[in-house]
């Protein structure tokens, strides 16, 4: 640090000397606003921009008893196109086998699970695929 001048940190000099040498000059994007920025008061353009880069919904984030929740409102459309019963009936298994696993220590907002009923989710496989045939 010089007597009436400014002290320049080590990062500052390096900055500096790349600026000197061009490393900055006609990078991708240069002059252009910065990618994801949605709305000026969206405080949240960059959590919604990884979010899109990562493949996350909003979903992801739930607590456990609003995914399942939501997991059961969309289940009978799930698989309506699936090809056979067992694999309607493993899918009602699994989403059952998780309510009960939620339900060993529950989380988050009370929601009440319902199970799903296999029987009555396969009669509305079927059905389904009469309307389609």
């Amino acid at each position: 640090m010089s007597g009436g001048g400014s002290f320049e940190s080590l990062i500052d000099q390096q900055i500096r000397a790349a600026q000197e040498r061009g490393e900055f000059d006609d990078l991708p994007g240069m002059g252009e606003p910065l990618p994801g920025r949605g709305r000026p008061d969206d405080e949240l353009w960059w959590v919604r921009g990884w979010m899109q880069r990562e493949g996350l919904s909003g979903e992801s984030f739930l607590p456990a008893s609003l995914r399942l929740a939501k997991e059961l409102e969309r289940l009978p459309g799930l698989v309506r196109d699936y090809p056979s019963e067992q694999r309607v009936r493993a899918a009602a298994q699994d989403l059952n086998d998780r309510i009960d696993q939620f339900r060993l220590a529950p989380s988050g907002p009370h929601v009440t699970l319902r199970k799903v009923d296999p029987d009555d989710l396969v009669a509305q496989w079927r059905a389904a695929r009469r309307q389609r045939a």
